[in-house]
């Protein structure tokens, strides 16, 4: 890719279509480190709704020095603004009003004629590998993607050296100090505070839910579309169809 060009597409001045995302991976194929570059090839990824987007994403967040700026460029009006283009939203009419309890469907209840489903289908309609897209108020979702990201730390040298010795410190000051657990009397009683595992509904939203389905948690995907069913009741039937085609993936451990 010619310099002139790579600025352009820096600039906004030229949109990243499929020419430029293959020149841009063989930039950073080539030069693993240039974060402009993998910045610009993500964009590529995201204009084409390519499958590779999401993985994508967790390798430029771990090749990207400082994640909020990320965040800030993925979340941006000239990141988005192809992708609106060409994606049409999610839910284009208001869903009339249901019943909450029919969003609590067991899987158990499906008919035979149910069970003979197309999995490719409901994968395509639950947006399986599409680009997850972030809003500049889903900081919480996009730390819980890369959370549950599989990617190894990047060692950099010198860096384990100095871990190793710093632990072998802490260890030989403990045993200089030769510490003693007093033991506590047996008519003491002890209380124990237990956090329960509950998500917080002010933080959930429909992108979240997608990242728990995108990295198989169906358990929390489900409790996701719960949630935002009592939140927004006027999608309640949307987010009763999505319970039930994650739960048949469940099922059949998809």
């Amino acid at each position: 890719m010619k310099t002139e060009k790579f600025i352009n597409l820096i600039e906004n001045k030229i949109d990243t279509q499929q020419i430029e995302t293959v020149e841009l991976k063989s930039i950073i194929d080539q030069f693993p480190y240039f974060q402009p570059a993998r910045a610009l090839y993500l964009k590529g990824l995201k204009n084409q709704n390519s499958f590779k987007y999401n993985n994508e994403l967790k390798i430029t967040a771990a090749y990207t020095t400082d994640r909020t700026v990320l965040f800030d460029y993925i979340t941006s009006k000239g990141f988005e603004e192809k992708q609106k283009e060409t994606q049409q939203p999610i839910l284009q009419e208001i869903i009339p009003k249901q019943n909450i309890d029919d969003v609590f469907i067991d899987i158990k209840n499906t008919t035979p004629q149910e069970t003979s489903i197309d999995y490719k289908e409901i994968k395509e309609e639950l947006s399986i590998g599409k680009p997850i897209s972030f809003t500049s108020s889903e900081n919480y979702s996009f730390n819980q993607w890369l959370q549950l990201s599989v990617k190894k730390p990047i060692e950099r040298e010198g860096k384990s050296t100095k871990k190793v010795l710093k632990k072998e410190e802490i260890i030989d000051t403990f045993i200089s100090n030769n510490p003693k657990i007093t033991p506590l009397t047996k008519d003491k009683p002890i209380a124990v505070s237990v956090l329960k595992n509950k998500q917080d509904s002010s933080l959930m939203t429909e992108t979240l839910a997608k990242v728990y389905l995108e990295q198989k948690k169906y358990e929390n995907a489900i409790q996701a579309y719960r949630i935002l069913s009592l939140k927004y009741p006027e999608k309640s039937g949307f987010f009763a169809d999505q319970i039930k085609r994650i739960q048949i993936l469940q099922k059949n451990k998809l």
